[in-house]
């Protein structure tokens, strides 16, 4: 199978970075620092007589414009009713509300520089603070639903991650046949916890919201981008916060949950959705993965992939679910 996305950064130098901010107003110093991603290409970049800027570099052919304005909209919105995210900047001396700009065939947009620490996520009052933070922000997201952007959902995230991957040639021969098994497996006991969780209502979110995707400062946690923001269900934006036991894990969400209810109402039947929706990220992220490794920053990134260890332990961790999925919802305590 041709793997997605060859090379699609070559032509972006750091000459065509610095000019791409000059075509839209911005007088670069020179300095150039490389930021930590993956999916796109971001830099922080050194303006003359001012603040640094962060510059964003969308993926090329992954979102359609209409879909990445969606998501400056929702910053933009979030940003007017005081919730932490930095929202996406016009251009310099442009009063058209312009955040999406396009230079040498590559898109982008740049944002304020934010500084910040993962956030530690020790005590109870640091997890109320996040759940604050989440319910303010889906009190917002609720207003409207993305018409452009995906919706979480077992089909894109699960089965379309499965075929992928077994049409590939990423599995070590010797473990297609068990991989083949225990993801069918796996998914329809997935499906089986969403049917136990009935209608559960979606709304906007930020969709990868783990502890690396939000920075904390004195001031409390703020997100930095909304690339993956999606619609989808609440505790989506709550359960990758959560570690250890079982009983750790219920203890942690009852502190989200006190927070996060003084701005939004929680429907706790989505807590069947909790074990299932980790599945779907193990899947997702296997395919995602291999979708992209023919982009060099992946092979450098995650050299482990390749390495038949890898997928031994994948299946190990496919089975782990299968086991969990069987425990029932979270307990909160």
């Amino acid at each position: 199978m041709l793997r997605e996305d060859s090379h699609p950064y070559d032509r972006l130098t750091p000459d065509s970075v610095l000019s791409s901010l000059e075509s839209v107003g911005w007088l670069p110093d020179g300095r150039l620092l490389a930021l930590n991603s993956y999916e796109n290409r971001v830099y922080q970049v050194g303006i003359e007589g001012g603040q640094p800027v962060v510059a964003k570099f969308y993926r090329p052919d992954r979102w359609m414009d209409a879909a990445i304005l969606e998501e400056h909209q929702f910053a933009l919105e979030l940003a007017a009713a005081e919730v932490p995210v930095v929202a996406p900047l016009t251009s310099i001396g442009a009063n058209d509300g312009t955040t999406l700009f396009e230079h040498d065939d590559f898109r982008f947009a740049v944002f304020e520089r934010r500084g910040g620490r993962w956030p530690d996520l020790g005590t109870r009052d640091e997890r109320e603070w996040m759940g604050r933070f989440i319910g303010r922000l889906h009190a917002v997201g609720r207003r409207r639903r993305f018409v452009e952007r995906p919706a979480m959902s077992i089909d894109r995230l699960g089965h379309d991650s499965r075929e992928w991957l077994l049409e590939s040639d990423f599995i070590p021969e010797h473990m297609i046949e068990a991989y083949d098994s225990v993801s069918a497996d796996l998914l329809a006991a997935v499906e089986r916890q969403f049917d136990l969780a009935g209608s559960v209502a979606t709304l906007r979110i930020h969709g990868d919201c783990h502890p690396g995707n939000v920075l904390w400062t004195d001031a409390g946690p703020h997100f930095v981008d909304l690339d993956d923001c999606m619609n989808g269900p609440a505790i989506q934006d709550l359960w990758m916060l959560l570690s250890g036991n079982r009983r750790e894990m219920g203890e942690q969400m009852g502190h989200f949950l006190s927070g996060y209810t003084q701005f939004a109402d929680f429907d706790f039947t989505e807590l069947h959705l909790l074990e299932a929706l980790r599945s779907l990220r193990i899947m997702h992220y296997a395919a995602w993965l291999a979708r992209r490794w023919d982009d060099p920053a992946f092979p450098r990134a995650f050299p482990w992939f390749a390495e038949v260890r890898y997928w031994e332990r994948h299946v190990l961790d496919l089975r782990e679910q299968l086991a969990a999925l069987d425990e029932g919802p979270l307990l909160i305590e």
